[in-house]
């Protein structure tokens, strides 16, 4: 098992940015793919989008992609989620998990944080 740790979700006017950390321990970080998921209310928890293991390749849902950037540093343990031109319709909790397989494979993370709220204001 690795252990997750979201931070830096927040409020934030549309338009704006936000940068999402998440701080893993526990097994080798690098052995897993890594994904952020969100949930907002009333709604399903959705795939934001994913890396894998190395950092090489990143996949990302349709409504963030051109606005939101995924990125790893195995050396700190960290996954990133860099989030720009943030409209209302993101506000939702946010998750990173982890899975020792393909990024892509949505139902197989079975590693989950916390949740780091954020807020998009309109």
């Amino acid at each position: 098992q690795v252990q997750l740790v979201e931070s830096g979700g927040g409020l934030v006017q549309a338009g704006g940015s936000l940068r999402l950390s998440c701080a893993a321990s526990g097994r080798t970080f690098s052995n897993y793919a890594m994904g952020w998921f969100r949930q907002a209310p009333g709604k399903e928890r959705e795939f934001v989008g994913g890396i894998s293991w190395s950092g090489g390749s990143t996949y990302y849902a349709d409504s963030v992609k051109g606005r939101f950037t995924i990125s790893r540093d195995n050396a700190k343990n960290t996954v990133y989620l860099q989030m720009n031109s943030l409209k209302p319709e993101d506000t939702a909790v946010y998750y990173c998990a982890a899975s020792l397989h393909s990024a892509t494979m949505t139902y197989k993370y079975d590693n989950w944080g916390q949740g780091t709220q954020v807020t998009v204001s309109s």
